[in-house]
């Protein structure tokens, strides 16, 4: 005899989660969109290379990814009111410090390890933690896709408002500001705070149990491997299309609107995907993320460089962009339940920001040894094609366990 995950009774409202969680990574999410503005104006006025901003945004992808699970731990065992509380200050106290940093090893010790152990903190792994234990099964895609979807609109708004602030008070008060906005996801905590029993009632599974189980299961392994296409793609993006506009000789805004654009149509793509993961395999919305992501690199590359080929592009990646997230961790919910799934979530996304690091400081490494950003973009078509066909075998159907009692 053998038995599907359980779910958890819902212990806060669907509505006051969803409020809390989609303000919180609004927050988080756009705080750090807009640090690819920072590169130029960080570099000419330290005089370093591009490769030390890069490599400094490069660690705190990392290390995002490294602490994720950790994390997640935390919060799937007290609670993910705790963690959001120290991520927020940590994220306050590295974007401080990165405003003050005077050497290349101080700025990636604070834009990288610390902004990156805060982002461990307070983005989706530990937001959707809440969501999958007090959202039913039914309505968790969706949910999942509000979360997104409100993240994308952080990146929408918060971009704008980055450049005016780096334009109006200059790039380091800019990173002052930004500092006290992260604490006010402190407040917001509250209203993610479980009762202590919620996150192991009925509890079957100890932590390590939880943990072979998933690392021994194909379907897993096959989402982390698409996670890191997805970390690749978007970060060297986002960090290096900036300078990539104004290397050819495009005005700053368009950069400036090109991100905003990204984020406004993110908002639209990540909440059809989680409206399309209640309808049909989550795999097939995976992999033609995907393929549509090479697609359109494919043609931005292909025809000329213009403000509105700019345009174009930046609206059909950002629909693409974070729509990766509810499907995948969707799945991981559907497969393994809810128990662990800040845990299970902070690993799948532990290899998404591997994938972040290898983007953003091949990026930069490459830039500075080709005086081109050619191999990279290529190098991100191919690795599309690859995350679209490992997505394709994935099997979403909840993992059969036998009894506790049997396997005692």
């Amino acid at each position: 005899m053998s038995q599907a995950p359980a779910s958890p009774a819902p212990t806060l409202s669907m509505t006051q989660v969803l409020l809390c969680g989609a303000l919180i990574v609004t927050l988080s999410m756009g705080i750090r969109h807009g640090f690819g503005l920072w590169l130029q104006p960080v570099t000419m006025d330290r005089g370093w290379s591009r490769e030390t901003f890069a490599f400094a945004i490069a660690v705190q992808n990392l290390m995002w990814g490294a602490t994720g699970p950790f994390a997640g731990m935390l919060a799937d065992r007290f609670g993910a009111f705790r963690v959001l509380i120290a991520g927020s200050l940590l994220y306050a106290l590295g974007l401080v410090l990165m405003g003050l940093a005077t050497s290349g090893l101080a700025f990636t010790g604070s834009a990288g390890l610390l902004l990156g152990m805060a982002q461990a903190g307070t983005t989706y792994a530990i937001v959707y933690g809440v969501i999958g234990r007090n959202v039913a099964p039914e309505k968790r895609s969706w949910a999942m896709g509000v979360a997104a979807a409100a993240g994308s609109f952080g990146q929408f708004l918060m971009v704008p408002v980055e450049n005016w602030l780096i334009a109006a008070f200059g790039w380091q008060e800019a990173l002052f500001v930004l500092g006290c906005a992260a604490l006010a996801i402190m407040p917001l905590a509250f209203g993610l705070k479980e009762p202590k029993a919620s996150g192991n009632a009925g509890s079957q599974q100890s932590i390590g149990q939880a943990l072979r189980e998933a690392f021994g299961y194909r379907s897993f392994q096959l989402l982390m491997a698409g996670y890191f296409v997805c970390g690749f793609q978007v970060v060297f993006i986002g960090v290096h299309m900036p300078s990539y506009l104004k290397d050819h000789g495009l005005a700053p805004q368009v950069a400036t609107y090109a991100l905003a654009l990204i984020g406004l149509f993110n908002v639209f793509g990540t909440y059809t995907a989680g409206v399309l993961g209640q309808k049909m395999a989550k795999r097939h919305i995976l992999a033609a993320i995907y393929a549509l992501r090479s697609v359109a690199i494919v043609a931005f590359l292909a025809v000329p460089l213009t403000p509105m080929s700019v345009y174009v592009f930046s609206a059909v990646m950002g629909f693409l962009w974070l729509s990766t997230v509810p499907p995948t961790n969707a799945t991981v919910a559907q497969i393994f339940g809810v128990q662990y799934l800040s845990m299970l979530g902070g690993f799948v996304f532990f290899s998404h920001q591997i994938g972040s690091f290898l983007g953003v400081w091949l990026g930069g490494r490459l830039y500075d040894m080709t005086g081109s950003y050619d191999i990279v973009w290529w190098l991100a078509v191919a690795l599309g094609v690859a995350a679209a066909l490992v997505n394709l075998p994935i099997r979403e159907q909840a993992i059969q366990r036998a009894p506790l009692a049997a396997t005692a």
